[in-house]
């Protein structure tokens, strides 16, 4: 699979986050969780939603599946938690990444995943933590084949 990655340096940013261990089908309820709890606090979504990603299917059991979603938000918000729900606030530093783009459903993203991380392993980089997928259409709105999601890893020349 032929991809496109761009190196680029993120920016440092102050996120609405929930804490998860279980299979991804509790995604969608989990930012169900995470938007209420952002209304409720008053605080301001100020980008696409975020997921990260500490393990993968394959290499652990579904139910030991550890992922974290996350919102950019506004201002200047005290960082919190994770509370009894998994539910926080926290700052998320700058960071080099190697990302490239995938279109189409989300059940389809591992490829992509594939194709990244062999990217970054032939061109001399080191995968310095987990995985993010940026989510830059809702999927209420956009017909699955139309999604996009943003696929990225920090990285650092080995």
């Amino acid at each position: 699979m032929a991809i496109e990655v761009t190196l680029k340096k993120t920016e440092q940013m102050t996120v609405a986050f929930a804490s998860m261990k279980g299979p991804y089908s509790l995604i969608g309820e989990t930012f169900g969780k995470l938007y209420g709890w952002i209304g409720e606090k008053g605080f301001v979504p100020s980008g696409p939603p975020i997921g990260v990603y500490f393990n993968a299917p394959g290499q652990v059991p579904d139910a030991e599946l550890l992922w974290e979603l996350r919102s950019p938000i506004a201002g200047e918000v005290a960082q919190s938690g994770p509370d009894e729900r998994g539910l926080g606030v926290k700052k998320v530093e700058e960071a080099e990444v190697a990302s490239t783009m995938h279109r189409g459903p989300f059940d389809q993203v591992g490829a992509t995943w594939g194709a990244l991380v062999g990217w970054i392993m032939e061109n001399g980089y080191q995968i310095m933590g987990p995985g993010e997928e940026i989510y830059l259409t809702d999927p209420d709105k956009t017909p699955p084949q139309e999604l996009l999601t943003e696929v990225c890893f920090p990285v650092k020349k080995q």
